[in-house]
């Protein structure tokens, strides 16, 4: 039975790729578990596992005493003669060996069990560390299921995860056909074997493809600096030569495209524009919206934020087919990309002048709804000052009324004198009249007088 249990679990440490060390400690684990279960923890015992022979082997310590207190380290001097068929003293150690079938069919059934689940544990173990160290390292796998949500390859005899957003959209696979992906990432589960994720649609694929296919970024003498996809559309690579002598976006073109289309061609003919590198914000943005050109990049260093100037007829090829060129060259140098025309930079500016009217006129507004509060205040001093200014003026004006009074009845009272005085100078003047009609009328007399004398001497 010791031989077919360890047959049993060799031949699964070799279909599960296990160190026969590691399977010799499990089994004599295993075995100590059961015995200090059986006979207690305070047991004195040794298991010895002989992977070669296949051999499994238990020993059990007691001490002899004359009268047992402890069944599981002391044995009488009878039981140990009758056991051994050797003479014993008190204090002597007597070793037993213990017989698997001992242990009974119920217990075996769960050495096998736990044999079992500390295997599992140990080939979980096993797969998490051989691919933790290949996490952004390409592998090529075996398609072996096809799901709505996922695909199930077959690497190394492990089940590898091949999720639907992970998958280039362009792509369509064949159950049995082989692709090569990238181990995006690994972890525990408590139940089943660690989750393993590939990719072909991270830009780390990208990435890894030109270290393939290009010798140079291998070698460091080039340096990717950033990648930006659309899976199967688009993508966008910024590279940087740390060699002058070579250029790097030459080099990682090659020779009448040859190195690139190799990269074209495995990712189902993904266009990719390779721009050399630069620290100049404006001149790398620029770099990244090619083909298309551009008059003038304003950048708002702070925010993150380029305003990009561009004749009319370059806006299409600016922005690119669904927005892919603008969303690639935005994400590829980390800022946010506006497109400005000439009319819009016009609208732009009336409508700041606008704003700033608005702004004007809400001043205004302000200043004068406080000087409409000020002017309330006011207006109530100047009512009282009013209404005494009216009774000042109707004072004054009683005033006038009565100094026009009284210089009317003067007026009126020298009317009258002058009245009388021209009266009196009429009287005055008709009587010296009359006097004069008096003496012109006496001389006449005086004169008929004469002349009648005159006459009578005669």
């Amino acid at each position: 039975m010791k031989s077919d249990i360890v047959e049993a679990f060799s031949q699964m440490a070799k279909e599960k790729n296990i160190d026969r060390d590691i399977l010799a400690s499990v089994i004599k684990d295993s075995f100590k578990k059961m015995m200090e279960k059986k006979y207690g923890l305070e047991s004195n015992f040794d298991v010895v596992v002989n992977m070669d022979r296949g051999v499994i082997e238990i020993f059990l310590y007691k001490t002899v005493v004359e009268e047992v207190t402890d069944s599981s380290r002391e044995i009488d001097i009878e039981s140990a003669k009758d056991k051994s068929g050797e003479d014993f003293d008190i204090g002597d150690d007597f070793v037993e060996e213990i017989p698997i079938e001992e242990f009974g069919r119920r217990m075996v059934i769960n050495l096998k069990q736990n044999l079992n689940q500390k295997i599992r544990e140990i080939e979980k173990e096993i797969t998490y560390n051989a691919y933790k160290d290949q996490v952004g390292e390409i592998i090529v796998g075996e398609i072996y299921q096809i799901k709505p949500t996922s695909i199930l390859l077959i690497h190394n005899g492990n089940e590898i995860i091949f999720p639907k957003g992970e998958q280039i959209p362009k792509e369509k696979y064949k159950k049995g056909d082989t692709t090569r992906a990238i181990i995006k990432s690994i972890e525990k589960r408590q139940s089943g074997p660690p989750l393993i994720i590939v990719s072909r649609a991270d830009e780390q694929f990208l990435d890894k493809l030109f270290e393939l296919e290009i010798p140079e970024i291998y070698d460091g003498i080039i340096e990717i600096k950033g990648i930006a996809r659309e899976p199967g559309e688009r993508a966008k690579i910024s590279v940087i030569s740390n060699d002058d002598r070579v250029d790097a976006v030459g080099a990682c073109v090659g020779m009448k495209g040859i190195r690139i289309h190799s990269i074209v061609r495995e990712l189902s003919n993904e266009n990719i524009d390779v721009i050399n590198y630069t620290e100049d914000p404006a001149l790398y943005i620029a770099r990244a919206l090619s083909p298309a050109k551009l008059n003038d990049v304003v950048l708002d260093n702070d925010n993150k934020i380029a305003k990009i100037y561009a004749d009319e007829d370059q806006i299409s090829l600016i922005i690119g087919k669904s927005g892919q060129n603008i969303k690639l060259a935005s994400r590829l140098t980390g800022y946010q990309i506006d497109v400005v025309r000439e009319a819009e930079e016009e609208e732009e500016e009336e409508e700041e002048e606008e704003e700033e009217e608005e702004t004007d006129e809400d001043i205004s507004a302000e200043d004068e709804e406080i000087d409409e509060d000020e002017a309330d205040e006011s207006a109530e001093d100047e009512a009282d000052e009013d209404l005494k200014e009216d009774a000042e003026e109707e004072e004054e004006n009683e005033k006038e009324d009565d100094e026009e009074e009284e210089e009317e009845e003067a007026e009126e009272d020298l009317e009258e004198d002058a009245e009388e005085e021209a009266e009196e100078e009429a009287e005055e003047e008709a009587e010296e009249e009359a006097e004069t009609e008096l003496k012109s009328e006496d001389e006449l007399e005086k004169a008929e007088d004469e002349e009648n004398d005159n006459v009578g001497n005669k």
